[in-house]
């Protein structure tokens, strides 16, 4: 059981990858579908950066008598992961604001019954 608890950051990710998941499968408001995205996405860098951790390691910096050190390589790339899932984010939302313009809502089923509305208007 003590095992159990004491990876407990494992858990969180899965839980908050399942979450995510599910908000992207059972939502149909794209607003929301991008929401589960960025939870999913925030569980991949508590991921990360959980398995980048070393117990007991210090910076990378040589100094007398410090054998265990930590990796930041992890750490380095979640935090451009970041930068890039803010970017992702804003386009999102920028196409998401696009469609509201085109089809009237954010709604999976109105825009499809619209785009199929236009293609049956167009043949």
């Amino acid at each position: 059981m003590s095992v159990l608890f004491s990876h407990y950051n494992y858990w969180v990710v899965i839980v908050l990858m399942m979450i995510g998941f599910y908000i992207v499968i059972a939502q149909g408001n794209l607003v929301k579908k991008l929401i589960g995205l960025n939870i999913f996405q925030t569980s991949v860098f508590i991921l990360y950066i959980s398995a980048g951790k070393v117990s007991g390691g210090t910076a990378p910096i040589l100094a007398d008598g410090i054998t265990l050190y930590s990796n930041p390589l992890p750490h380095v790339l979640i935090l451009t992961a970041i930068v890039v899932g803010i970017a992702t984010t804003a386009l999102g939302l920028s196409l998401i604001i696009r469609i509201r313009d085109t089809y009237g809502s954010v709604e999976e089923q109105d825009v499809r019954a619209a785009e199929g509305n236009r293609k049956q208007e167009s043949c």
